[in-house]
């Protein structure tokens, strides 16, 4: 994707905050917190739950507006028909939009339905904002995208919106596509899978890139707070490097808060995103449209990548599953295998791996790291999985033996470890074992959000030593970080980061 660099926009602040509350007094505290971040606001009257409270907001805002003329308020009043609140026809939006030029904004997002229904389809008749940016919404896929916006190059608008849901990556991509060249054209991928080229935006040249101060007004959004502090999207350009996670489900990850802290304790200028991949194919045609320079490999696809690799290192190899890939200059990508290491440095201060009989529930990307690695520090290793085909296959390649779950409550271990995403955020009342199938010394949960999981309270009622998937999460992060950094990471920032984020969680859960 070309990226362009240094070309003037409409908008002296390209990242826009949104304002959407429910009331004025709650919309007015966002605008408060929205000027820490950006001079660019839009302000979403159809948000606020009546018409009373917008005539109380845009009363207020009059005197806040003249004291910041150097603020860019875009007033944005959708209905219903165009995917917004507001219930009503066009002359119900037309009259807010009135409303807010009065109250102080220059600009207004005007959709294009409504456009369709005013005479001449032109709304320069109309006592809206001066500045007019004309806006469609498809929330369900991304259509055929225009060469060009007829409506700009007629006067009808001065700038050019278009936001659409993204099914694939390959869509994103055609949405970033729409800003060459152009200085009036705001690209909005939507939906989770869209959110990686969302945070590329302005990288890309898009007029526009919105965040939310509360609550996300469209699918695929970050916060404000995010979007300018963690993934620093706003400072992101052509020299900037990319990086990622893939995987499906993607949401939990950490690894953005991981890597990003990383990168700016560092003071690199690199950026990491989640990538939600449901085809590998439709990831790897955009590596080279992203400008991607590694990305980390999460479930279902540990396995599955092997495939197309152009080299993989010998221990990912053999483990036959790889979570860390590097693009080369070329385009050929290499594996390697840091899951590996992750369990044993988060095993290493809690139990004698030697001779220890280990048990490994689960047989999949992140098992077969764990099953090699207790294996090859002498540990006893038994597999058990819901799929004995796949129990086998792992305990084969590894030199375990297989258990059926029929025999777990009998049978006694010194460390049971969960490789699955049983009991995983959002299903975090889930366990993959019940509390009669512990009989261990030590029990270690891959999962690491929650920090707590379901299997390892059970556990620790039991008395049983616990050890969090959060250490494992660390010690593959801090190395992959420097196999792509080529230097050692920042383990303490990074560390803060992420179990102050966990423990946070933990908080708001009881």
């Amino acid at each position: 994707m070309a990226i362009p660099t240094h070309r003037k926009t409409r908008f002296d602040d390209r990242l826009c905050a949104v304002i959407a509350a429910a009331t004025a007094g709650e919309a007015l505290r966002q605008l408060r917190v929205a000027a820490k971040f950006t001079r660019t606001m839009e302000l979403r009257l159809d948000w606020l739950r009546s018409d009373a409270e917008r005539e109380r907001f845009l009363k207020a805002l009059r005197p806040v507006a003249r004291r910041n003329q150097n603020w860019t308020l875009l007033a944005t009043c959708r209905r219903v028909l165009g995917g917004g609140k507001l219930s009503g026809g066009a002359q119900a939006e037309l009259h807010w939009l009135s409303q807010a030029r009065a109250a102080g904004c220059r600009w207004c997002d005007l959709e294009v339905e409504t456009l369709r229904e005013l005479p001449g389809q032109s709304a320069r008749a109309f006592p809206v904002p001066e500045k007019i940016l004309l806006s469609y919404h498809d929330f369900a896929r991304t259509p055929p995208l225009p060469r060009k916006f007829a409506h700009t190059g007629r006067g009808e608008a001065d700038a050019f919106k278009i936001a659409a849901r993204a099914r694939t990556i390959a869509d994103s991509v055609r949405l970033l596509r729409l800003n060459r060249g152009a200085n009036d054209v705001v690209a909005v991928p939507m939906g989770e899978i869209g959110l990686p080229a969302r945070l590329l935006a302005l990288r890309a040249g898009s007029a526009l890139a919105y965040a939310p101060v509360a609550e996300a007004t469209a699918p695929g959004q970050v916060s404000l707070r995010e979007f300018r502090e963690l993934y620093r999207a706003d400072a992101l350009t052509a020299r900037t490097a990319v990086y990622g996670v893939i995987g499906n489900p993607i949401g939990h990850s950490l690894s953005p808060l991981l890597h990003n802290t990383g990168f700016i304790a560092a003071k690199r200028d690199a950026v990491y995103l989640p990538f939600l991949v449901e085809s590998l194919k439709d990831f790897l045609d955009a590596v080279p449209e992203f400008a991607l320079r590694g990305f980390s490999v999460t479930i279902p696809h540990k396995q599955t990548i092997l495939k197309y690799l152009a080299t993989c290192d010998p221990a990912a190899e053999k483990l036959g599953a790889v979570n860390t890939v590097v693009v080369g200059k070329n385009g050929r990508l290499s594996g390697s295998n840091t899951d590996y290491l992750g369990v044993l440095r988060a095993l290493h201060r809690k139990i004698a791996l030697k001779d220890a009989r280990a048990l490994v529930f689960g047989a999949g990307g992140s098992a077969r790291a764990a099953a090699f690695a207790l294996a090859d520090a002498g540990a006893e290793v038994l597999i058990c999985a819901r799929r004995d085909s796949a129990a086998r296959a792992l305990a084969r390649a590894c030199g375990a033996q297989v258990i059926a779950r029929k025999h777990l409550s009998a049978a006694r271990f010194e460390l049971i470890v969960n490789t699955t995403p049983v009991g995983m955020h959002p299903h975090t009342d889930a366990s993959p074992l019940e509390a009669k199938e512990l009989n261990c010394e030590v029990a270690m949960d891959l999962v690491y959000r929650p920090l707590r999981t379901r299997l390892l309270q059970m556990a620790e009622k039991k008395g049983i030593a616990t050890v969090s998937g959060a250490e494992m999460f660390l010690a593959q992060g801090f190395a992959q970080w420097e196999l792509w950094m080529g230097q050692p990471a920042p383990e303490a920032a990074m560390r803060r980061a992420v179990l102050r984020k966990l423990q946070a969680d933990e908080k708001s859960r009881r």
